[in-house]
């Protein structure tokens, strides 16, 4: 099987269950495992380079507004790549390559390959889309075995979260930092599996705009800087800004992570995810500031 992967999420997904060596096309933002890096480049952003968050925010705006495409499908590539199975999204048109834009070149190319689309909201849409994509290329086996451990993790963190004394810490989620957006889909679950209590965002409903007072008003314990599309490095950035710039409550715990990784993209790694924030966690909880966390004020 010869499978083009439009998600970095998928393709993360496919190198784990043991398709890599069938992945033939990805996108630019498809990183992990590094060896996807090494599979011919099919789609590109249509963002210029350089632009601070505020400015993203704008061009996104306008871009949607006006009815464009974020993301370039190359259909040359696509077209040389003779693939028998794409896999793309109909979540986000901030996130990937619309499912209407590979449908309508695959036409125009007269291939005949077979489209998949992913649309998880929730951490169990995540898991189920793992065992959907590995019985797709094969791989069944495989994929529950991934799922069966991830399952596992996600059990021990909660059986650790049950042993905690006191109150849940509670986390405010910035999707976005300027302006500041609160979580939607899998994110606020993240939070709730790790330990805490989210008091921004609702699980499996879209993330939305807010205020800086609202996130004051929430009351937070815990501030995570999840930007999406964007790592540790550039999270952090972002979170010492705003520690700089007085934007978030006095004494908050602020605790920047790997957004693109293990937060925006719905694969395997968002366990990954909840580990590292229960333990953050756990330290709030015993009143122990984490050394990774900068505070506020």
């Amino acid at each position: 099987m010869r499978i083009v992967s439009l998600l970095p999420s998928t393709t993360e997904i496919l190198f784990a269950v043991g398709a890599g060596d069938d992945v033939v096309g990805v996108t630019f933002e498809c990183d992990h495992p590094a060896e996807a890096r090494t599979r011919t480049i099919v789609s590109t952003t249509a963002m210029p380079e350089g632009l601070s968050p505020a400015e993203i925010d704008a061009h996104v705006a306008a871009a949607l507004a006006r009815g464009e495409d974020l993301y370039r499908l190359d259909a040359g590539a696509l077209a040389g790549l003779d693939a028998d199975l794409v896999v793309t999204q109909d979540l986000c048109a901030v996130c990937a390559v619309d499912v209407t834009v590979v449908d309508d070149a695959l036409a125009h190319l007269g291939c005949t390959a077979e489209v998949l689309t992913f649309d998880p909201h929730t951490v169990e849409e995540v898991l189920a889309s793992i065992t959907t994509l590995g019985a797709s290329v094969g791989r069944a086996a495989a994929a529950e075995e991934l799922v069966a451990s991830l399952r596992a993790r996600l059990a021990s963190v909660t059986a650790d979260v049950r042993r905690r004394a006191g109150a849940r810490p509670r986390v405010a989620v910035l999707e976005w930092t300027d302006p500041p957006y609160a979580p939607g889909h899998w994110l606020p679950e993240m939070v709730e599996l790790a330990g805490g209590e989210a008091v921004l965002g609702a699980a499996g409903e879209k993330s939305f705009r807010v205020r800086w007072e609202d996130v004051a008003a929430a009351r937070p314990d815990v501030v995570v800087v999840a930007p999406c599309g964007y790592g540790r490095d550039g999270a952090q950035a972002q979170a010492d800004a705003l520690v700089a710039a007085g934007l978030l409550p006095d004494g908050v715990v602020v605790h920047a992570v790997d957004a693109d990784g293990m937060w925006a993209r719905p694969g395997p790694r968002i366990v990954d995810g909840v580990e590292e924030l229960a333990q953050v966690l756990a330290g709030t909880s015993a009143g122990v500031t984490p050394r990774t966390a900068p505070t506020a004020g």
